[in-house]
């Protein structure tokens, strides 16, 4: 691999990483609120958490780039947003399953016991919960590794700065021949997101399991 290569392998890890980490209080928070609320706004809360999965990823790149301050446009900053909001209703949808899995029973038990808010997420609704989310965070992380056209928009494909690994291959694939160093790329996308998928289905397994 060459320098350049690495220094995009590396900063996709770390914009994925990170935007994992950024959604994840907004994605258990909202998948939390889905899962007990049964309101007339659920519904459209809950299309809105969707919209990003349904729409061109080049289309949320647009409307991010209207909203992020204009520093913030054109870093790797920008790379990890546009992360965080494309794989955000993989992470919502599994968080707010896992929620709903988690007994009304077991639930009531806890509740008279005087686990109440916060003290009965953490002591029982997390660690209940916790395969689902953990899949979800995965997904989301696996999601933000092959991100491309959001990031294009609001990020650039600045070598060194903002060209993450689906970035680097698109430029090489462009270039008169790139072949080898395309193939190089494309290999190492597909190991990675493999890892990450393996992993993501080792949680899921335990999540669903009687």
């Amino acid at each position: 691999m060459t320098t350049a290569e690495w220094v995009a392998t590396l900063l996709s890890l770390r914009v994925a990483l990170v935007a994992t980490a950024l959604a994840a209080i907004p994605s258990i928070g909202l998948g939390w609120w889905l899962a007990r609320s049964d309101g007339w706004w659920t519904g459209p809360v809950q299309f809105a958490s969707l919209l990003p999965l349904a729409l061109p990823p080049v289309v949320t790149g647009y409307a991010l780039l209207a909203v992020l301050p204009r520093g913030m446009a054109f870093t790797w900053w920008a790379a990890v947003i546009a992360s965080a909001v494309v794989g955000l209703p993989l992470f919502v949808q599994l968080a707010r399953s896992g929620i709903e899995a988690v007994s009304d029973d077991v639930l009531d038990a806890a509740r008279a016991d005087g686990a109440t808010g916060w003290r009965l997420f953490a002591d029982i609704i997390a660690p209940l919960s916790l395969p689902w989310i953990a899949a979800g965070a995965l997904l989301h992380f696996t999601r933000g590794l092959g991100e491309f056209g959001a990031t294009l928009i609001v990020a650039g494909n600045l070598p060194g700065s903002t060209q993450t690994l689906p970035l680097a291959l698109y430029s090489s694939i462009q270039q008169i021949g790139g072949e080898t160093a395309s193939l190089r790329l494309a290999l190492i996308t597909v190991l990675l997101a493999a890892v990450s998928l393996g992993v993501a289905r080792v949680m899921w397994r335990r999540a669903v399991r009687p």
